[in-house]
C-alpha cells in the first residue's frame, strides 16, 4: 500500500514531463513534414556524389 505514494506521484510527473514534450515538439514544428523523412533512404546520397566529384582531378584550361 505505501507503494501507492510513490507510484501515482511518479505516474503525474511522467504524464506532466510527455505533455512537455509534446507540446515542444508541435511549437518546434516537428510534425510539419510527416513525408520527406521516410522518403529520404531513397534519394541518392549527396556525400557520395560530392566525394566522387572530388576525386577528379581539376581540368586545365588550354592556353590562350
Amino acid at each position: 500500500m505505501n507503494i501507492l505514494l510513490v507510484m501515482i506521484p511518479l505516474s503525474i510527473l511522467l504524464l506532466i514531463g510527455a505533455g512537455i514534450a509534446f507540446f515542444w515538439a508541435v511549437d518546434h514544428d516537428q510534425f510539419d513534414d510527416l513525408d520527406t523523412p521516410r522518403l529520404l533512404p531513397l534519394l541518392d546520397d549527396p556525400d557520395a556524389i560530392d566525394a566522387e566529384s572530388a576525386e577528379e582531378p581539376p581540368r586545365e584550361a588550354p592556353p590562350p
